[in-house]
């Protein structure tokens, strides 16, 4: 069941965030100037194998949580949609699929190599039409002013620098009725089911990473980044803070992860 923000969202306050200055890399806070390198270089590193990390470490129900993502959008023919940070084209190719006639989805990352894997997928399927490529900084977006119907970001919010200008430039780049959506990971809601899911989140992220991609570190690095991920409340009340109305979330997975909804009035 979606859950909607209460009236006052000044009363969430962030937690465990990094201090002025700094930005949390995993469980370090590191130079906010150095973040979005030390994150450019983690999946420049993992691009290769990211889409079979992902079919791995989740045993297949990222696909279940992505396909549950398009279905809430429910992209119709002609709304212009842009995918931050999607290199691998995995919402896109979704989102060109649902669209059906008239197709225009734009892919915005910021690395390189996530992009190019995305690109050969595409020649591969023969998506030739309606999908646009872009290097970009979701802090910054390289578009103008009120472009897009719709915003979708999956499991990339949390590496960005600063969250809060990513959500203000993601209201920036949205048309007056135009809709963001958000799916991350999120709080747990069960207890012991957290323990369990952070038990295993922690040895299974380094193992898969050292086995598969031949890179624990940036695979422990993910984990870390979903632990320090706001939870479903507070991305809410940052939402709000950023201008998105209506925010609501639904949590997928007791909480595993979160999709996050909100409307530019």
């Amino acid at each position: 069941m979606d859950q909607a923000l209460p009236d006052d969202p000044s009363a969430a306050r962030p937690e465990g965030q990094a201090p002025e200055g700094r930005a949390s890399f995993g469980f370090r806070d590191v130079p906010a100037a150095e973040k979005a390198g030390l994150v450019r270089e983690v999946f420049a590193s993992v691009a290769p194998r990211y889409d079979l990390m992902n079919d791995l470490m989740s045993g297949g129900v990222h696909r279940l949580w992505k396909n549950a993502m398009v279905d809430v959008v429910n992209p119709r023919p002609g709304e212009k949609l842009l995918d931050v940070a999607g290199g691998t084209g995995d919402i896109a190719f979704r989102l060109l699929d649902r669209q059906g006639e008239r197709p225009d989805v734009t892919v915005c990352d910021i690395n390189p190599a996530m992009l190019e894997v995305g690109r050969d997928r595409a020649v591969d399927r023969g998506l030739l039409h309606g999908l646009t490529w872009a290097t970009g900084d979701a802090e910054h977006l390289p578009f103008p002013d009120r472009s897009f119907d719709a915003y979708t970001i999956a499991f990339g919010l949390r590496n960005v620098t600063d969250i809060d200008q990513a959500l203000r430039d993601a209201h920036r780049v949205l048309k007056p009725g135009g809709r963001f959506y958000c799916l991350e990971f999120s709080k747990v809601t069960s207890a012991p089911v957290g323990r369990v899911y952070d038990a295993y989140s922690e040895r299974a992220l380094p193992f898969f990473g050292k086995v598969i991609a031949r890179d624990a570190e940036s695979y422990r690095y993910l984990h870390e980044s979903i632990r320090r991920f706001p939870p479903q409340r507070e991305l809410a009340a940052r939402m709000r803070a950023a201008g998105f109305e209506n925010v609501s979330w639904r949590d997928m997975s007791l909480g595993v992860v979160a999709l996050h909804q909100g409307w530019r009035i």
